[in-house]
């Protein structure tokens, strides 16, 4: 056998061999990519990781562990994220969900005021956990720390820890800082409700109808005003909406009560208000994870922890 045809010979064996290399890379390649494209639209429309950053959600969930948020619980939502990261306006959709939002979920949220205490405001990067307390169409009520829903029997939220704030409340006032814990939204003299007595308060459905007076106005200006992008003002005991008066005003959306598991500290709507549907993303399910905060040890024995 001569030289060239030898050479020949090797040249076809390692390009046969080249050729395989190569096949099993585009193979692998695309294996690899499908994974990804499949992980991305799981993390979009199906679930999502969340870690728990306090305490306000104890017993049920603390600070350091790592739940799976259901989306399809509630309907995947759908917007363009990166004018979000940029902090511009966005349209959010929901697709159907498999279920509704039910009194008692916990359920993960973008906190609806990121930047200030007097506007709605969408940060796509924050989020917040909470036990839904009252839903759209709603009356809801505190009294004496505990939390009540006109009409509905069941118990709402964890009633010993609001039994535990009212006792403290009562029995440790001198040691509590007052200031920070007892006063709540709106923060307005004249209604003047606190996390002991709140309430009544409607919780806006999609679609009701309110009078405009002056408590409304306090209570719903910032709700209003994100649905219409337009200032509510009073002048002179008239209401206006930009440069048209109004009387009543018919709401675009739906609104929720949400509230943590520790009563005695968490920042929920009993400070800060209502949350707008658009803003909730889906359903706590389960712990996959969890590890203590200060040594990143792994607690073993709360994975697989269902959320109730």
């Amino acid at each position: 056998m001569n030289r060239k045809r030898l050479m020949r010979m090797k040249g076809v064996k390692w390009k046969r061999i080249v050729d395989r290399v190569l096949d099993k890379g585009l193979t692998l390649f695309c294996w690899a990519g499908g994974l990804f494209l499949l992980w991305s639209v799981m993390q979009v429309f199906c679930f999502t990781s969340f870690k728990i950053p306090s305490d306000s959600m104890e017993p049920g969930l603390i600070a350091g562990d790592f739940i799976i948020v259901n989306k399809l619980s509630y309907g995947a939502r759908l917007f363009n994220v990166l004018d979000a990261i940029d902090k511009k306006e966005i349209k959010i959709r929901r697709l159907p969900g498999i279920g509704e939002i039910e009194r008692n979920d916990v359920v993960v949220f973008n906190f609806p005021y990121p930047a200030r205490w007097d506007s709605i405001g969408f940060d796509v990067m924050k989020y917040y956990v909470k036990r839904c307390i009252a839903l759209p169409g709603d009356t809801f009520e505190i009294r004496k720390a505990q939390y009540r829903v006109r009409g509905v029997e069941m118990p709402l939220g964890k009633t010993t820890s609001q039994q535990e704030l009212y006792r403290r409340l009562v029995s440790d006032r001198e040691s509590l800082p007052l200031e920070s814990i007892l006063k709540g939204y709106p923060y307005d003299s004249i209604i003047g409700w606190d996390i002991q007595e709140f309430g009544p308060m409607y919780i806006p459905k999609q679609g009701a109808e309110i009078m405009m007076n002056r408590t409304n106005t306090v209570l719903y200006k910032n709700l209003i005003e994100w649905e219409q992008k337009q200032k509510l003002i009073c002048r002179e005991g008239a209401f206006f909406l930009g440069d048209k008066e109004i009387k009543t005003y018919r709401f675009c959306r739906n609104y929720y009560f949400m509230a943590g598991d520790k009563t005695v500290n968490s920042q929920d709507s009993r400070y800060w208000g209502l949350l707008p549907e658009e803003f909730i993303v889906g359903k706590a399910s389960f712990v996959w994870k969890s590890k203590e905060p200060d040594t990143s040890r792994m607690r073993w024995n709360r994975i697989g922890k269902r959320i109730e």
